[in-house]
């Protein structure tokens, strides 16, 4: 069977789903040109282009038709676009959420199912919104980054073992700033076999003439858009300091997009937006920071076992010795795990609330969830974070390189691991009780303006 066929019988496959009309939309009505096109123009475009990582172009009503049915197939699972975040599960107000709405996917399918049609030619979809390749994923919103610091080059051969490149970069900053948003980008080539990469920031002690270790910096693993800090708090860079990077390189690349060949001068690149220099003092009285929080049960020095053709779960905990809030969530694992969730446990009342959910986790795409800061989990002191992942060793997942391997916790990527990168604002009692007091403002608010 060919490729051709095979999309037909998908295409065959959705209409025996009963996958119908859009709602609010006459089927017949809904074309390219009047519904579709923007749909993909402002969500799938900005990979499926030219050059871009998506393995076909969708830049066009001629290169998207050959593709409508295994687009249908995909949207209607919410494989595309990749974004794996359960729904009607916890929090579902997102910042920078890549999910369609439900209505755009009733669309797609209706127009698929009714023949793709191109729809009136006088009519010309808005055209998508695109930066360069290699631009800034933040650059339409805030424009070019205020610093921008490079890790030294390295060469990447096309295949062999994980390697890892740890080195120092001066910041150049001279006066401690607070971070708006960050993105840690590999240059070119290098995005399928840049793993992970974890920058720190080092402060110099006069007292003693050495550089300490201040904090993690950002984080990033393939396919993470960067990070966004809410109002009101301050991600700290500090005056004299240096970027400690830590990048872990998979040669020959990892998912879809590896090319299996060598990188010459790898690059990666951190690009900082910075509040004006008075932000702090006017705006910003509580630290925020991004850490590693570990999942120690059944993870104690390396010993998570995932067993051939078979499965596993991890757990951890953590609490506060003062009230915090929850502003982003980011699970990370390898080519074995496939969900994780986040819970808050109440000991005072026994009450559990279930915070995030992600049932489709996958390697290749990273996502750091950020929470809408209005609505973002308040934790007062003594609340337990309960931090869950899922591993799938068989040959269902389709992520799996070899699911008769034992598998163990460890760096390489064919190991495994077990934790999540989590951004808190570490409050005060005043400000977590401002903060809750506030809300329940709004809820009376918005509860009574439902009333009248």
């Amino acid at each position: 069977m060919n490729l051709v066929q095979k999309i037909a019988l998908l295409g065959s496959a959705m209409l025996a789903l009963g996958l119908t009309s859009a709602q609010a939309q006459d089927r017949d009505e809904i074309t390219y040109n009047s519904h579709v096109g923007k749909i993909i123009n402002e969500n799938c475009v900005v990979c499926h282009r030219e050059g871009g990582i998506g393995p076909m172009q969708f830049e066009s009503y001629d290169q998207v038709r050959p593709w409508a049915p295994l687009i249908q197939l995909k949207v209607a699972s919410r494989e595309m676009p990749p974004y794996a975040y359960d729904h009607g599960i916890g929090i579902q107000d997102l910042k920078g959420d890549w999910r369609l709405a439900q209505e755009e996917i009733d669309t797609i399918v209706s127009w698929v199912n009714n023949g793709s049609p191109l729809g009136p030619v006088d009519i010309i979809p808005p055209a998508p919104v695109l930066g360069d390749l290699d631009s800034w994923n933040f650059e339409p919103e805030l424009g070019e980054p205020d610093l921008i610091i490079a890790s030294t080059p390295i060469d990447i051969p096309a295949g062999g073992n994980d390697m890892w490149h740890k080195h120092y970069v001066d910041t150049g900053v001279t006066q401690k700033r607070c971070i708006k948003a960050m993105q840690v980008k590999p240059r070119g080539d290098a995005r399928a076999v840049v793993h992970h990469s974890n920058p720190s920031v080092d402060t110099f002690n006069a007292d003693t003439g050495e550089y300490e270790r201040f904090s993690q910096l950002t984080e990033y693993a393939m396919g993470k858009w960067g990070e966004l800090m809410p109002e009101g708090v301050c991600r700290e860079m500090p005056a004299d300091s240096r970027i400690y990077w830590d990048i872990h390189m998979f040669p020959g690349g990892v998912g879809a997009t590896a090319q299996g060949e060598a990188v010459k001068n790898n690059v990666v690149e951190l690009g900082i937006w910075f509040h004006e220099e008075e932000y702090e003092v006017a705006e910003s009285p509580y630290r925020q920071d991004l850490r590693l929080y570990q999942l120690r049960d059944g993870y104690e020095n390396g010993s998570l076992i995932v067993p051939p053709n078979g499965y596993a779960m991890t757990q951890g905990f953590h609490s506060f010795d003062h009230p915090v809030r929850i502003d982003s969530f980011q699970p990370h694992g390898h080519l074995r795990m496939n969900a994780a969730s986040l819970e808050i446990f109440y000991p005072e009342t026994g009450r559990t609330d279930q915070i995030s959910q992600i049932s489709k986790w996958s390697a290749t795409w990273h996502h750091s969830h950020i929470y809408n800061p209005e609505i973002a989990p308040l934790i007062p002191t003594g609340a337990v974070l309960v931090i869950k992942q899922w591993y799938d060793n068989t040959a269902d997942n389709p992520n799996n390189p070899d699911p008769d391997q034992w598998v163990v916790g460890g760096s390489r990527t064919g190991d495994e691991m077990s934790h999540a990168w989590i951004a808190v604002t570490h409050l005060d009692d005043e400000g977590f009780d401002s903060l809750v007091a506030d809300r329940k403002e709004k809820e009376e608010r918005s509860l009574a303006g439902s009333n009248d």
